[in-house]
C-alpha cells in the first residue's frame, strides 16, 4: 500500500481546499472514474472526519459512543522503493509502515483502516518505543506524549472499490513535528457504518 505515495508531487494550494477550511460551497471530490461526488451528499459525520485535524479515534468514540480499539495489522521497517515527497523520503530511506484497523470495542464494527509511513528516526525514542510496542493509535500517542505537532490534509477522495464492492472514502494527511513532515497517514472510511447512524 505504500506505493500509493510514491512519486506524488506536493499539491499546490489550489485543488485541495481542505488544507485550510472545512466548508466548500458546491465542493466535490473526484471518484476513480473522474466523476465528481458532491461533498454535501456524504453523511455529515463522515464529512467532518475527512477534514478534521484532531484525533479520529476520540471523535469515533464520542460519535458511536463506544470504545474504539486499534488493531495493528502490519508494522515493519522497510526501505522506500521510490521518493515520497509529501514527507521528504528518498529512495532507500528506512521508514516504518503501519496498517491498523479502528473498530468498535463493543460492536466490533469496522470504522476505519489507517495506513501510515513514518520517518521513525525523526521521532523521540520514547515515542518510537511505544509505537513499536503497538500500545495505542498514532494520534493518541502524539497527544499523550505532548509532542507539538500539526496535521495538514493533503488529499480527500473516493477509495477504489474493493473486491467485495464496499464503498469507501479516504483522506491523506501528514503530521509535522518540529517543523518537519514526519508521518503520512491515509485513513479509509467504509461508507456503510456512517449511513446507518
Amino acid at each position: 500500500m505504500v506505493d500509493r505515495y510514491y512519486r506524488r508531487p506536493l499539491p499546490n494550494s489550489g485543488p485541495n481546499p481542505f488544507r485550510c477550511q472545512g466548508f466548500v460551497r458546491n465542493g466535490t471530490i473526484a471518484t476513480q472514474g473522474g466523476a465528481p461526488l458532491p461533498i454535501e451528499s456524504l453523511p455529515p459525520f463522515l464529512r467532518a472526519l475527512l477534514v478534521t485535524d484532531g484525533t479520529v479515534t476520540k471523535a469515533l468514540e464520542a460519535y458511536f459512543w463506544e470504545p474504539v480499539v486499534v488493531d495493528t495489522l502490519r508494522q515493519e521497517f522497510i526501505e522506500a522503493a521510490a521518493e515520497i515527497p509529501w514527507i521528504e523520503v528518498d529512495p532507500g530511506d528506512q521508514v516504518m509502515v503501519r496498517e491498523a484497523l479502528l473498530r468498535g470495542g463493543d460492536s466490533h464494527k469496522h470504522y476505519a483502516r489507517a495506513f501510515s509511513v513514518i520517518r521513525s528516526r525523526l521521532i523521540p525514542a520514547s515515542f518510537r518505543e511505544r509505537l513499536i510496542n503497538r500500545e495505542i493509535g498514532i494520534g493518541v500517542l502524539i497527544r499523550d506524549s505532548g509532542l507539538e505537532s500539526f496535521r495538514e490534509v493533503m488529499e480527500v477522495g473516493v477509495e477504489p472499490e474493493s473486491a467485495s464492492g464496499e464503498q469507501a472514502l479516504f483522506r491523506t494527511y501528514r503530521i509535522i513535528i518540529d517543523g518537519q513532515p514526519v508521518i503520512l497517514i491515509s485513513e479509509i472510511f467504509p461508507l456503510a457504518p456512517y449511513l446507518s447512524v
